[in-house]
């Protein structure tokens, strides 16, 4: 049988599909996220339903997001799930997810989000996610490893950049359990991880306007090896950096997430002429193309 073919399926590359089939591994997710019964449980790419059966196990009711109208359709026709799901045939990056936290009373229902996340998507979909944070309890995802270290890491390493902050800023990044790629079908050629992202309910230090904050981290990070006084250079003069007690000299590594928010603020009360519009424009979509490349 074809390594790419899992339980009947044949695994569709342009959907990043690699499905679990390690009992063990399945065992200690499930133990992880914990679901238990009358919690807003969403599953995202439910695929051939090695976290779904567990989770409806304990949990007796979820709703999943899946985009393959094929894998759709068997979790329509499963003669154990498919009376416990509600299921959204539809793509998640796309999808509004703040729709699932009203319930029926009329009174809001934290999501508490889970899944395997397609690894060539997974930064698109984890900033998607995010903007619905406020609605949510905690998520739990499988992603790449170097993904979630980047997630986590702090100033002064190589994983440290936008992820890092855009991330950290609104949630607490909790690496759960690495995983080997035997534990899937067809096996990836990246070692996995799990991470436990939990939105803060207070901020205490926010941000004006957190398109400020994804604005220099795309300055800064868009060419990592320069000096900030040459990332900010359209943004912020070495003057202006100065004035905030910030190194020119220093690489973008070197700050901390408290120094980006400063940053941010300072570009809000003193915005450049046309600078964040146009380094958004230029920068955002080389930087995601970049924090999606697989090893």
């Amino acid at each position: 049988m074809n390594s790419k073919t899992h339980l009947g399926h044949q695994a569709k590359k342009r959907f990043g599909q690699n499905f679990l089939h390690n009992d063990a591994v399945i065992s200690d997710i499930i133990d992880a996220i914990n679901p238990e019964p009358g919690e807003n449980l969403i599953e995202i790419g439910p695929g051939l339903g090695a976290l779904t059966e567990p989770v409806v196990e304990r949990a007796k009711k979820l709703s999943v997001v899946e985009l393959d109208r094929d894998l759709a359709h068997r979790l329509r026709h499963h003669p154990f799930l498919a009376p416990h799901l509600t299921i959204y045939e539809t793509d998640a990056l796309n999808f509004d997810f703040a729709q699932l936290a009203q319930s029926e009373s009329g009174i809001e229902n934290p999501l508490r989000i889970f899944g395997n996340l397609p690894y060539n998507i997974s930064t698109p979909l984890i900033f998607h996610l995010l903007t619905f944070k406020d609605k949510v309890k905690d998520m739990h995802f499988m992603l790449q490893k170097e993904v979630v270290e980047r997630m986590a890491a702090e100033p002064h390493s190589k994983a440290y950049g936008r992820l890092s902050i855009m991330t950290q800023y609104q949630c607490q990044v909790i690496p759960v359990m690495e995983i080997g790629p035997e534990a899937f079908k067809p096996a990836p050629k990246v070692d996995s991880a799990i991470v436990r992202l939990i939105p803060h309910k207070t901020i205490k230090n926010p941000v004006k306007d957190i398109t400020a904050l994804n604005t220099v981290c795309l300055a800064a990070f868009n060419q990592r090896r320069k000096t900030i006084r040459n990332g900010f250079k359209k943004l912020i003069s070495v003057e202006q950096l100065d004035s905030l007690n910030i190194d020119a000299n220093l690489r973008p590594e070197n700050l901390t997430l408290d120094d980006f928010i400063m940053l941010a603020n300072f570009i809000v009360d003193n915005p450049p002429e046309k600078a964040i519009e146009k380094t958004n424009k230029k920068q955002s979509r080389r930087a995601i193309n970049r924090e999606n490349q697989q090893v």
